[in-house]
């Protein structure tokens, strides 16, 4: 069985939503899914201050597990238009992985949030991917044939470079059915392709 990781950061709640909905529909790609979180690098202190969701449930990564898997799916917010310190911090450690091939040939894909609709999605998705190149990984994107991205009688995120969200200037927009559903297709999007490639 393919065998893919969902790997997030979540200050508020947006990604963690969005990677349960990648994760299920990966799952319903035939994957074994495994849902996990970087660490928090705020003070405990401060992150409730600015109230960060503190009580997410997913287990913490480790760097040395992500060879055991086919696929990952990174989940990031944005932070002036790139990936957070928190998973920066995280994927800067890989380079261990990346000295002795470790990624080569898996798959690759990302998904976002945002607090507008051009809050820095596509910079943040493709400055992610450039790691993943880096590693020699083999990027997903959220196709075409997903037309929830083309719709225009609503407010929604998602790009050929992967499903997105938007969590609104105070962050009190909580990803939509649509968004949602994007999510979703890309997780079995990636499901398909990696278990194409392992076969």
């Amino acid at each position: 069985m393919t065998k893919v990781l969902v790997l997030y950061y979540s200050s508020y709640g947006h990604i963690e939503t969005m990677a349960q909905a990648v994760a299920d529909g990966a799952r319903s790609g035939g994957a074994d899914v495994a849902v996990k979180r970087v660490p928090e690098l705020v003070p405990e202190a401060a992150a409730k201050a600015t109230h960060f969701k503190v009580d997410q449930a997913a287990p913490l990564a480790t760097i040395e597990e992500l060879p055991d898997y086919d696929a990952i799916i990174i989940g990031v917010p944005t932070r002036f238009g790139g990936m957070p310190a928190q998973m920066k911090n995280f994927l800067d450690q890989t380079g261990g992985l990346w000295f002795t091939g470790k990624l080569i040939g898996k798959i690759g894909a990302v998904f976002t949030s945002t607090g507008s609709q051009h809050g820095g999605q596509e910079s943040t998705i493709l400055s992610t991917h450039t790691l993943l190149l880096h590693h020699g990984m083999v990027i997903v994107g959220l196709p075409y044939s997903w037309a929830g991205q083309m719709k225009l009688d609503e407010i929604t995120g998602g790009s050929p470079y992967g499903a997105t969200t938007i969590a609104g200037a105070d962050g009190t927009r909580q990803p939509s059915l649509n968004e949602l559903e994007g999510a979703r297709f890309q997780g079995k999007h990636v499901a398909s392709i990696a278990a194409k490639l392992v076969g």
